[in-house]
């Protein structure tokens, strides 16, 4: 979850550094340090606690140097503070190393170390690397960083600077993303390619078990084990630059809210079939008489992805009539899961590297499971690992709550759901029906972003509350609980969702004038029922915001949102409530692009 970035060349590499971490600081911001080989010789380390701003205002004014690494921190060992920032040096200061990922077994291999005579300077597992590194007796930089792995269990994307070698960076990844950038006799390194794009397209993504030496004018990488040459070759990056950047915007989230008319346009974009009222998903590697075989669906994942997976799950069971579950990623590896080989399993993961989800992919190919992946980032770990998948397009999410990927990743779950249901009983009609209501999901999402500042005033009415109650039914009860985590991450506020249905048996006992519920009204089937819900939160003088398709005469507040197909109503109504949670958060004054505690890319686990 860690940002790691690294450089070599002809020019200075502080500001190269300093700006690839503002790049990745949402990756973590609980601290950050840089590590320079100086020109006269030796490294240069600067560290503080806080933000990339706090390190640059430490930073003197002359750091010369062509060699570096840094580091931006989510804190797994040690509180956030200057001493536990990244890098860590060995007891003799030659060797830095800036880490990303998580060593299982740290406390035994600094208990051994500590026995030796080794003084440790923070409480990180990290720190073990450096003096790893800074004991082996290899001749090479690469064999002592591999003496050191040797030693080491867990998680890992790593940079190592050595005072002795001062013309090479060496890389290594386990479980955690390091990705190089080929420049014009200079070299980047860092753990998401946001960091690069400013100065280079040419990317090598390093795999799990790979090394790499980088120099300001090649690269080579190989095995970690056994140090055999790779055939790692440069991709080309599709993303721009300016993709991350903020624009006109005030934060990353509402950028990001506001893109997705043009983000669902893009994953719709070259896969609708209206000859045969169906999608073509080419990378799914699937062929019809294979999907016939499928008796059972079960999709993975973890936060936002998880809540898009259950709505998945609901369009799967619909249109292609095939039972379908989403379960947590985290908790489906550790329950010794049935593999089933009539099962398909769907991994989901905006960035592709979560690392629960990706764990659960390797321990399913393991067993021999057929595993699809939803993400969002190509090339990325998961999206190598799986049978197939599909690419969501949504772009680049550099808020660390995610907006416009849950909503394209549920698009692309209507799509599968759709392909899949064209293969099997789905009717033409009904094909078109839902050809027809995906196509006009663009128009009907700026319809209700251009309703932003109704939103924005309802907004104000709720900041008083200390807790909120989001419920819905079927369709509705995951983009309740996926509005809830919004809120959540990005006010503060405790939130809690629950079925509609539910409602009797316990959380009625929450409903006061002071505890206001957000309930999902869609017109469909159940629209008497879920009425009926608001009628029973009335009755105990509950406070009421409904997102619906008409007014709610119990409702307090409507947010009225256009009516499209039953089956992708949800896709439209949980948008309104990524803006209730950005002005909610906005008006408490919430540090909405990083919120406290939390990080985007959940690597470690």
């Amino acid at each position: 979850m860690c940002g790691i970035v690294g450089y070599i060349g002809k020019r200075d590499a502080a500001p190269l550094l300093l700006e690839g971490l503002q790049r990745l600081e949402y990756r973590g911001y609980d601290s950050a340090g840089v590590a320079i080989s100086g020109k006269s010789g030796g490294l240069k380390t600067v560290k503080a606690k806080g933000r990339v701003r706090d390190l640059d205002s430490r930073l003197p004014k002359r750091f010369a140097g062509t060699t570096g690494i840094a580091h931006t921190r989510w804190a797994t060992h040690g509180a956030p503070n200057d001493v536990n920032a990244h890098p860590h040096l060995d007891a003799d200061g030659q060797v830095a190393v800036v880490h990303n990922g998580i060593i299982d077994n740290a406390s035994e291999v600094r208990a051994k170390l500590e026995a030796d005579g080794v003084e440790f300077a923070s409480e990180t597992d990290s720190e073990v690397l450096a003096h790893l590194i800074g004991r082996s007796q290899a001749d090479k930089l690469e064999e002592k960083v591999r003496d050191a792995l040797r030693h080491i269990e867990g998680t890992y994307g790593i940079a190592v600077l050595h005072a002795a070698f001062p013309d090479r960076i060496v890389v290594a990844r386990n479980g955690s993303p390091v990705v190089l950038g080929i420049g014009e006799k200079e070299m980047f390194v860092a753990s998401d390619v946001a960091a690069l794009v400013s100065h280079t397209r040419q990317v090598v993504t390093l795999g799990d078990g790979e090394m790499a030496t980088i120099k300001a004018d090649d690269y080579r990488t190989y095995t970690t084990r056994e140090g055999s040459r790779t055939a790692a070759s440069p991709e080309t990056v599709e993303v721009e630059a300016a993709s991350y950047d903020m624009g006109a915007h005030d934060t990353y989230m509402h950028k990001e809210i506001s893109e997705q008319a043009d983000a669902v346009d893009r994953v719709l974009r070259g896969r609708i079939d209206d000859r045969f009222s169906t999608v073509h998903l080419g990378g799914l590697n699937l062929d019809p008489r294979e999907a016939r075989k499928i008796r059972q669906v079960k999709i993975l994942g973890c936060g936002t992805s998880y809540h898009a997976g259950q709505i998945g799950a609901g369009l799967i069971e619909e249109l292609a009539r095939i039972p379908a579950d989403s379960e947590p990623a985290s908790e489906f590896r550790y329950r010794n899961p049935v593999v089933d080989p009539d099962t398909l399993y769907i991994a989901v993961s905006q960035s592709g590297e979560t690392y629960d989800v990706l764990a659960a992919v390797q321990e399913l190919k393991r067993k021999g499971a057929r595993v699809l992946g939803v993400v969002n980032v190509v090339g990325s770990a998961i999206a190598r690992e799986t049978d197939g998948g599909v690419y969501v397009h949504a772009g680049p999410e550099v808020c660390v709550v995610s907006t416009k990927c849950f909503t394209n990743t549920v698009v692309a779950f209507a799509l599968l759901a759709l392909h899949l249901g064209r293969i099997r009983d789905l009717s033409v009609a009904d094909g078109k029906r839902i050809i027809a209501g995906l196509r006009k999901l663009p128009e009907q999402i700026t319809e209700i972003l251009a309703r932003e500042d109704e939103i924005a005033k309802l907004a104000q009415q709720y900041t008083d509350a200390r807790s909120m109650l989001f419920i819905g039914r079927v369709r509705g009860y995951p983009v309740a609980r996926e509005a809830s985590l919004k809120l959540k991450e990005v006010s503060y506020i405790h939130a809690e969702a629950y079925p509609a249905s539910e409602l009797k048996h316990g959380p009625l006992a929450l409903i006061e004038p002071a505890m206001p519920t957000v309930a999902i009204v869609p017109d469909d089937d159940l629209l008497e029922k879920n009425r009926a819900a608001l009628e029973e939160i009335k009755a105990r003088s509950g406070r009421i915001l409904a997102v619906a398709h008409q007014e709610q005469e119990k409702a307090d507040h409507t947010i009225v949102v256009p009516k499209n197909e039953d089956e992708l109503d949800p896709i439209l109504m949980g948008i309104p409530l990524q803006l209730l949670a950005y002005h909610t958060a906005l008006a408490l004054g919430r540090d909405i692009d990083k919120p406290r505690n939390l990080a985007k890319s959940v690597t470690v686990e």
